[in-house]
């Protein structure tokens, strides 16, 4: 029977467990680019089946938050190719998590100063990231500009090329992040898209920016080293869909002729409620649409696991489960759930900026 800790293949990646660590934000590339701190700190969660990096800027456009990493330029490939190698020396597999904010943003992170882009001029009722004089600080987001249809193209250049930084930098894979309310899930979500064009009103057309770009990095990349995340009902970033089941059916229909490596869905609310009985959502229909347009990838499940969730998880068809804040507190996660033992606590006073302390300097068993 499977178990957390069966191997499995996942499109070209060969995961010794079905532990996943999951995308977590920590503010610490100061210039987008990855620092000795970050490799030591993805080094110390290599024996994860796979790790997926926090989510890294496609483009300067796309950085939503102070200090996190990006993938558009020489630098920032030579700041992951460290990281990469130490992963992999570690014994470790890990992939990229590509993404652009939207209008999840601030102008003070912007070029020049420009106010963010969305697929429509609605700002988001949520907050960023701002580090000043080394303190990290959340702020409204900025009133964003709608995107010209003639700069989508562009869009998905961007997301093509830092595919192929990620590949030239040594990762395993990419994982493009559809989820939590970023551009790709606005333009898809009606709550954010009140587009008259090609790219809103029906389904077809919300969800065509997150097709061109997915079937893109497929031609890059190899489906085989491809995975999205998506979060079909999660409320976060301000995120609202009026019929997200016929919104994200219609997405698994169309990316399961794709050959994805992965599929990465947020259950429930992101890092809340699993059930949300306002939007509820039949997350076994999803998965069988997606298997029935000839989706093969590895279904990965998130929110809230527990270790005896997670196990039950598994058998129940699960391919693997993805943790996120447990391994912020415990590098050493997988053996914690191996043994039994307990699990640390995090401090939330060091999640977002800083240095070593609440990073780097948390104990193994």
């Amino acid at each position: 029977m499977k178990t957390l800790f069966s191997p499995v293949q996942v499109g070209a990646m060969a995961l010794a467990n079905r532990i996943v660590m999951a995308p977590l934000t920590r503010n610490r590339a100061p210039g987008a680019i990855p620092t000795d701190l970050m490799k030591t700190y993805y080094e110390q969660r290599a024996s994860a089946g796979l790790i997926i990096t926090e989510a890294t800027a496609i483009s300067h456009q796309g950085q939503g938050y102070a200090d996190v990493p990006g993938l558009y330029g020489e630098a920032h490939v030579q700041g992951w190719k460290e990281v990469t190698d130490a992963v992999h020396e570690a014994g470790g597999k890990i992939v990229v998590q590509l993404w652009h904010v939207g209008r999840v943003s601030h102008a003070e992170l912007q070029p020049h100063f420009a106010a963010p882009v969305a697929p429509s001029a609605i700002r988001a009722k949520t907050k960023t990231v701002l580090i000043h004089d080394g303190v990290a600080a959340f702020h409204e987001t900025s009133e964003p500009r709608a995107l010209d249809v003639t700069e989508l193209p562009g869009i998905v250049h961007d997301y093509v090329l830092a595919a192929r930084h990620a590949i030239h930098a040594g990762f395993d894979g990419v994982e493009i992040h559809a989820a939590n309310g970023y551009l790709l899930d606005q333009f898809m979500k009606t709550g954010s898209n009140h587009r008259t064009d090609d790219y809103g009103g029906s389904v077809k057309n919300r969800a065509r920016l997150l097709l061109e770009v997915m079937r893109a990095v497929v031609e890059e990349v190899g489906g085989d080293r491809t995975g999205i995340r998506l979060s079909p009902v999660t409320p976060a970033n301000d995120a609202f869909d009026e019929d997200p089941q016929t919104t994200f059916d219609y997405v698994a229909h169309h990316l399961g002729a794709m050959g994805l490596a992965y599929v990465h869905v947020i259950e429930g609310a992101t890092g809340g409620e699993r059930e949300l009985s306002e939007r509820p959502f039949d997350y076994a229909s999803f998965k069988s649409v997606y298997r029935a347009g000839g989706g093969k990838g590895a279904w990965m499940v998130n929110n809230g696991y527990d270790a005896e969730m997670a196990a039950s998880a598994v058998p129940k068809g699960a391919d693997l489960v993805a943790f996120g804040r447990p391994f912020i507190a415990n590098p050493d996660l997988v053996a914690r759930i191996a043994s039994g033992a307990a699990w640390q606590a995090l401090d939330r006073k060091t999640l977002y900026g800083g240095g070593a302390a609440g990073y780097i300097d948390y104990p193994t068993l």
